[in-house]
């Protein structure tokens, strides 16, 4: 399905470039100090030049990469007709910014996550640890954990991504994209970001494999991890969201395209999209069964993230993957409470959920 190009043969980085037939290739970019390791950056031909799906992290390293990458693929930075975001996160969309400036290429995006990135660029950093501070405290987190963000600035760095490229198109959900040779459908897959999207590829898979085309699915569909699913942050919105309803119907959406090949964001491509929606569906089905378990009791968000199971013991987890968790374990109380298996408990401070 898919031949290797080697690494580059030039001295520099180390590039893994793949050639996944019908005119698309991936480079995987690399993500600083993160254990997914990559994100593959897929490079594909139209009759105007280059588009890719995603860029990568902003990091002199993985420019580095991705400019080699470009080169291996027999095109160059500055020949990229467009950048086609399947969402916001910093690993994703980190390097637009850069690749526009060097080519002049248009950077689209759906409208919700275009929304998050005007935002961030306008929301100074001492008002996201407020905001951050404020919710942690109402999940329940200790002083202990709470007490560096109410520092600030002063003593940590500011989250990543707050000062990404403002796109350039707004990418409607359906629509077939001005891509001149090319026929690539967006399909609104909101969960993982309230603007996720995936890109469907309706031609013909290279080597005739069954099914109907190729998707690109970004963080929403991966082969063999479930991608974090957490509350839609937005310091200046109490708007109360379901990302996780958002999650599931979404993966539905996709199982029902049934696309011959998935060519995600992180680890590898793969086959079979239903069967992997249905292990996905299970999964959160059980998730959701083992926390009402937990629920018999009242607790705060933070306590059922204690609880929950992760790849590691809680107190192996880092400062900001333990934020990412509590912020997983709300969006699976405001699920459970949606559907009527959870409720708060009244006057409890700060707020606490039992089962129902």
């Amino acid at each position: 399905m898919a031949d290797s190009l080697g690494e580059s043969a030039q001295a520099g980085p180390e590039v893994a470039v793949r050639d996944l037939g019908g005119g698309v290739r991936s480079v995987a970019v690399p993500i600083p100090d993160n254990p997914l390791g990559h994100t593959l950056v897929y490079v594909m031909d139209t009759d105007r030049g280059p588009v890719l799906v995603d860029t990568g992290w902003d990091d002199p390293g993985s420019w580095d990469v991705l400019a080699a990458g470009l080169e291996a693929c027999g095109t160059g930075v500055g020949e990229v007709h467009g950048i086609v975001v399947t969402h916001h996160h910093p690993d994703h969309h980190g390097l637009s910014g850069r690749v526009r400036e060097a080519s002049g290429a248009w950077i689209a995006m759906h409208a919700a996550d275009a929304a998050i990135v005007r935002r961030a660029r306008e929301t100074r950093p001492e008002r996201w640890f407020t905001y951050m501070a404020a919710k942690l405290t109402a999940a329940g987190a200790p002083d202990e954990h709470v007490a560096p963000l109410r520092e600030g600035p002063r003593r940590r760095s500011a989250p990543p991504g707050l000062a990404p490229a403002l796109p350039d198109r707004e990418i409607l959900p359906g629509e077939l994209l001005d891509l001149p040779g090319r026929r690539l459908r967006a399909v609104w897959t909101p969960g993982h970001t309230p603007g996720h999207v995936c890109l469907h590829l309706e031609e013909e898979h290279p080597s005739r494999l069954p099914g109907h085309g190729r998707l690109f699915s970004g963080d929403h569909l991966l082969p063999e991890i479930t991608p974090h699913i957490g509350l839609y942050e937005d310091p200046d919105d109490a708007t109360v969201t379901d990302p996780l309803g958002d999650y599931l119907d979404s993966l539905e959406r996709v199982g029902r395209l049934a696309p011959a090949e998935v060519l995600p964001a992180h680890q590898h491509t793969f086959t079979d999209a239903p069967g992997r929606v249905r292990e996905l569906l299970a999964h959160h089905e059980d998730r959701l069964a083992g926390l009402l378990s937990l629920l018999r009791q009242p607790l705060t968000p933070w306590q059922l993230a204690v609880r929950m199971e992760w790849n590691r013991p809680w107190d192996q987890i880092p400062y900001g993957s333990r934020n990412i968790a509590v912020s997983e374990a709300e969006a699976h109380l405001r699920r459970l409470v949606k559907q009527g298996r959870a409720e708060a408990v009244p006057g409890s401070e700060p707020v606490t959920y039992v089962a129902v």
